[in-house]
């Protein structure tokens, strides 16, 4: 045996005698001590057990988000737009209303209408004086003179509510655009309908102030013709010139 042989041996057994005792606790253990195994199968599940329950807090928070974030944008849904113009428009339309309500002799009144027609526009009477068909003809035309001045006022103060409009209409748009959730942008459509709508009534008001006034002018021209007609008629039948005795000069 070479000194290579007897040293490689010599190592050999030194490794197995330190190997040995390294091993020595774990052969000879006193009987109170308890062995601790490692179970890789079980190590696994609690891995995965904790990771499961994990997500679940994850998936909890994530839900919790959405429905903070929900309660968030119904929040929003909610509120109410910070500005109104229907007492502006009520302002509005009520200036149109008064402007209507001064109309002159003949107001926007169906049994005035009546009343008016049967006294001063019917069918021209048969008798009377001059000065009475003189005085219905002056009523016609003050009424009509009238009608048409009223005519000008309404279309006047329509007229100036467009500036008020237009404001109105600016600010509605502005706040619908910007609205924070479905209510205010709700609401401010609806304000911008009820401008549309009074607006509307602006252009019917200045429609029938001009329609009163063309039809009382027609009125006026078809019951002048009408007197004009019976008073000729009235010329025409009466009797012509009777001649007579006429003494010139007298005799003594």
């Amino acid at each position: 045996m070479t000194v290579r042989h007897m040293r490689r041996a010599s190592l050999t057994a030194a490794t197995a005698i330190s190997l040995a005792f390294s091993l020595q606790p774990l052969l000879i253990t006193p009987a109170s001590a308890q062995w601790i195994v490692y179970d890789p199968s079980n190590f696994s599940q609690n891995v995965l057990t904790a990771a499961r329950e994990l997500q679940q807090i994850n998936n909890q928070i994530q839900m919790l988000t959405n429905q903070s974030q929900s309660l968030v944008n119904q929040a929003k849904n909610l509120a109410s737009l910070p500005m109104s113009t229907l007492a502006q428009l009520q302002s509005t339309i009520a200036r149109t209303q008064s402007l209507l309500s001064q109309a002159q002799n003949i107001s926007f009144n169906v049994q005035q209408i009546q009343t008016a027609y049967s006294s001063s526009y019917g069918t021209a009477p048969t008798t009377g004086s001059n000065a009475t068909l003189f005085a219905a003809a002056q009523t016609r035309w003050q009424n009509s003179v009238g009608a048409f001045e009223d005519s000008l006022k309404v279309q006047a103060g329509v007229v100036g509510n467009i500036p008020t409009n237009s404001s109105a209409m600016t600010s509605l748009v502005s706040a619908s655009q910007s609205a924070s959730g479905a209510l205010q942008a709700a609401q401010a459509g609806n304000q911008l309908l009820a401008l549309q709508s009074q607006q509307l009534s602006d252009l019917v008001a200045v429609l029938a102030a001009k329609g009163r006034a063309d039809a009382l002018e027609q009125a006026r021209v078809t019951a002048t013709e009408s007197q004009g007609a019976q008073q000729y008629k009235i010329f025409s039948t009466r009797g012509g010139y009777q001649p007579g005795n006429v003494t010139m000069f007298s005799t003594n």
